[in-house]
């Protein structure tokens, strides 16, 4: 047992001082390619176990012959290991540099494409997060090309609509200054329906900023949507019996929810507002509101006569008025946008759908606790 120790006590001695000067190697090779570092570690293994061969050779007293047979034996091990570190060491360094050009292609604004071949596992997971990352930033450039062109819709169609009425108030204005105003109590009616329209445009671009901005303040309340629908309704009746549209709010079931009253009372005036006006004369709005195992359903059917399928995923975005058959004369394409944002506020969804002879907006609400 004694031997036994006093052989382990010297190969530890040996192998200890062969590590030591392997550890300083790496660290100061620490900067240098995988394949030095490798390399090193395969001739530290060997070295440490050919030092502590010999210093329990030496111990010993082994004689020269079978010193020389150890020393030998060791040498050609070394010679193996460190050719198998070198392989080892360029194939992982070949994987590396494959996987540095396809992310310096992803980043250069490009797709990521993988590198072909096997590589080791904590590349290839690289590899499958770089593709994951390469993923969401194009779905995330594709949005904001959809939102830049939507903005500069938006401004366009502002800009449109604010040139209108402003050149008829200048006109008017410059009319009763000059006295040539036939009838000057027209004049300041239209004036007055000019400004209601920009202000109304001015508040609805303002609305969506705070959305945009995430300020929009919620003050929640438990309401039943039975009263929401009625009061909207009530709003509405007006403007549906001017263009002759018949307002039906029959399928309206009472269920709670927890909103704010004065941003939802928005959303629907604005969905009503939109289905009246793209409705013709003679034809149906109807709201209706139901529980479903997902929540409150508040629907609004118009009878537009439908949205192109293309069209469809576009309806809520900034400015999309759709074609010019299907655009009332007011309004600057932000309504929907603002039903949107203020639903999804509140956790909820908007959606719409193509029935037989028009569409129909669907808001999805959570229900309140009972």
């Amino acid at each position: 047992m004694r031997d036994i120790l006093l052989i382990a006590l010297f190969a530890l001695l040996g192998a200890g001082a062969a590590g030591l000067l392997g550890a300083a190697a790496l660290r100061l090779l620490r900067h240098r390619s995988l394949t030095v570092s490798v390399a090193v570690v395969a001739v530290v293994a060997v070295t440490a176990m050919l030092a502590g061969t010999l210093a329990v050779a030496w111990a010993m007293f082994l004689s020269p012959h079978d010193l020389t047979v150890v020393t030998t034996v060791v040498a050609m091990a070394a010679v193996v290991s460190l050719a198998t570190a070198l392989l080892l060491g360029r194939w992982v360094v070949a994987r590396s540099r494959a996987l540095q050009l396809a992310a310096r292609s992803f980043g250069d604004g490009g797709e990521y494409a993988a590198p072909q071949g096997a590589a080791p596992d904590e590349l290839a997971v690289l590899s499958r997060e770089l593709a994951a990352t390469s993923a969401r930033l194009a779905e995330s450039r594709d949005r904001e090309r959809a939102l830049e062109a939507s903005r500069r819709e938006l401004v366009a169609w502002i800009s449109h609509d604010l040139r209108t009425p402003l050149a008829g108030l200048r006109a008017m204005t410059e009319a009763l200054e000059d006295g040539v105003a036939a009838d000057p109590e027209r004049y300041f009616k239209q004036m007055r329906t000019d400004v209601e329209r920009l202000n109304d445009m001015v508040g609805d671009l303002f609305e969506l900023s705070r959305i945009h901005a995430g300020a929009l303040t919620l003050s929640r309340s438990r309401l039943s949507l039975y009263d929401l629908v009625g009061d909207a309704l009530a709003g509405a009746a007006p403007l549906a019996r001017e263009l002759g549209v018949r307002l039906v709010g029959e399928r309206v079931e009472a269920v709670p929810v927890e909103v704010d009253g004065k941003e939802m009372s928005r959303v629907l005036g604005n969905l009503l507002v939109n289905a009246i006006r793209r409705t013709p004369a003679d034809g149906t709005v109807e709201v209706a509101v139901e529980r479903r195992a997902d929540g409150a359903v508040l629907s609004v059917s118009d009878g537009c006569g439908g949205i192109p399928e293309q069209d469809l995923p576009r309806v809520f975005d900034t400015g999309w008025r759709g074609s010019d058959a299907r655009t009332p004369p007011a309004g600057a394409g932000l309504g929907l946008a603002i039903v949107r944002g203020i639903v999804e506020a509140h956790r909820g969804r908007a959606a719409v759908h193509n029935i037989t002879g028009g569409c129909r907006f669907e808001v999805t609400l959570p229900t309140a606790e009972p």
